[in-house]
């Protein structure tokens, strides 16, 4: 699925590079949450980097199969520990 960038937020990481950022995206188990960000319906992906860093990558459907990367995060202890939970139950 074809991810693009939305201008600001390759100059907003801070302390995540684009790569683990896509490594995110494209991880074999990753948790979509539905959402809304900056006011927008937008969709939450948790999961890890190919080095098992966990991150949230937030994105926004720009239709057919493309989305807009609009930020991405680490996780914080608190959903650190509920994405632990959720790889502990899901298949």
């Amino acid at each position: 699925m074809p991810y693009r960038w939305w201008p600001a937020t390759l100059a907003a990481l801070v302390g995540i590079t684009a790569d683990e950022v896509l490594q995110a995206l494209g991880a074999e188990r990753r948790r979509p949450i539905p959402g809304h960000a900056l006011g927008i319906p937008a969709l939450s992906v948790w999961a890890r980097t190919a080095a098992g860093r966990p991150l949230i990558v937030i994105v926004k459907h720009q239709g057919e199969l493309e989305w807009g990367i609009i930020g991405a995060r680490h996780m914080s202890a608190e959903e650190l520990a509920e994405f632990e939970q959720w790889e502990g139950t899901a298949s």
